[in-house]
């Protein structure tokens, strides 16, 4: 039985808002999957920073070339997790706005710029 153009455009709606709601889940998974792995950077950056002051400690204790190595390996995880750390802070989310406003505004600038210029010059 061929459906009537009135259950179409009932369709057209619930189809709109269960993509919405998808389109919603999608985003909370990522979110929880981010948190998430901020949690165990954070974790990685406690403990690797403790493992740095202890072989500071040995090394000033005892220089060896193997505890200099692991030092350089610890600081360059230190650097990477935190990378990843400032990465969460920004992201076309927290920046399309101000993005959005910046364009607009200075659209509107320039073309009140060549107004004012075609009056004067």
């Amino acid at each position: 039985m061929p459906q009537q153009p009135s259950e179409l455009n009932q369709k057209e709606p619930e189809n709109e808002f269960v993509q919405a709601i998808a389109a919603v889940e999608r985003s909370l998974a990522a979110v929880k999957e981010r948190y998430t792995q901020i949690q165990v950077d954070r974790q990685r950056q406690d403990e690797l920073g403790h493992r740095r002051e202890d072989v500071l400690q040995s090394l000033r204790q005892n220089p060896l070339r193997q505890l200099k190595q692991e030092l350089r390996e610890i600081e360059q995880e230190l650097e990477t997790i935190e990378l990843n750390l400032e990465s969460s802070l920004f992201s076309w989310g927290s920046i399309k706005q101000p993005f959005w406003q910046a364009v607009r505004f200075g659209g509107l600038g320039i073309l009140l710029g060549w107004i004012l210029k075609s009056y004067v010059g």
